[in-house]
């Protein structure tokens, strides 16, 4: 049989759809570690057992799929019906025998990769929409993805930390996070600077308030003058990332010496 390969030609989309499908094989991995009665236990989410997370993880790629299919037939498959269908098949879903939930993860995220891999250039390009409302080129999916299977992997509370994720995966959450707080507004006051990256800057000047080494790029977060006052928020990549995610302080400084919560992301 021949072996069948990605139809997209973009270079810069075929090295993301590697590290997604690294990010996949990693939660696999982390998740086949678990016994089945381990299934039961708290995630690192609150409320959530591990089996709500697994379910959420696998009912999430095909949710993806739906968008991909949608970018490749032109027929609008929404993610989902609404937000109460979604929490409702993640609690039926965490109902079901362990063996079933690990089949949902794999056959999902094999489902989704097949439309990726069958994809064309031109249907990368097409306008989708994703659960929050916001109209995304259907390559956007494969960041949805990525931060998906990465984060979700340290939440199976299994030994994962953010220190496993691959850098320019923590660059682009840090500057997908700083740039919606931006955009929301809640982060008047803060600037994030990450230890130790000299002066290139995480994303481009719209990703907010997000310094490397000494040097901040944009303006300040949340329009801040020179004259209001600021706190500085350091730390390693990895930290700031738990951190700004919402998953804890652990190694964050601020120039106040005071914890500061980070600003709701998701």
């Amino acid at each position: 049989m021949v072996a069948r390969h990605d139809l997209t030609t973009d270079p810069r989309l075929r090295a993301e759809l590697l590290t997604v499908r690294r990010g996949t094989a990693f939660f696999a991995r982390k998740l086949g570690e678990l016994s089945d009665t381990e299934l039961d236990e708290p995630s690192l989410l609150p409320g959530w057992s591990r089996r709500h997370l697994i379910a959420h993880v696998g009912y999430n790629a095909r949710a993806l799929t739906r968008l991909v299919q949608w970018a490749n037939t032109g027929v609008e498959t929404p993610m989902y019906d609404s937000p109460e269908a979604r929490d409702a098949e993640i609690d039926f879903g965490a109902t079901l025998p362990a063996r079933a939930l690990r089949h949902l993860i794999e056959h999902a995220a094999i489902s989704l990769d097949v439309e990726w891999r069958d994809s064309p250039d031109d249907a990368w390009e097409a306008v989708v929409r994703t659960a929050q409302g916001r109209e995304v080129p259907a390559r956007e999916t494969v960041w949805m993805r990525t931060r998906e299977v990465w984060l979700h992997a340290i939440d199976l509370d299994n030994g994962a930390g953010f220190g496993d994720v691959p850098e320019p995966v923590l660059e682009r959450l840090l500057a997908d996070i700083t740039g919606t707080w931006r955009t929301r507004g809640t982060d008047a006051g803060i600037l994030v600077t990450v230890d130790g990256a000299g002066d290139s800057a995480v994303g481009d000047d719209s990703a907010g308030g997000v310094s490397f080494g000494s040097t901040f790029v944009g303006d300040s977060l949340g329009g801040a003058t020179d004259g209001d006052a600021v706190t500085v928020v350091s730390g390693t990549l990895p930290e700031l990332v738990r951190w700004a995610s919402g998953r804890g302080d652990a190694g964050v400084r601020t120039s106040t010496g005071a914890a500061v919560p980070a600003p709701r992301w998701l």
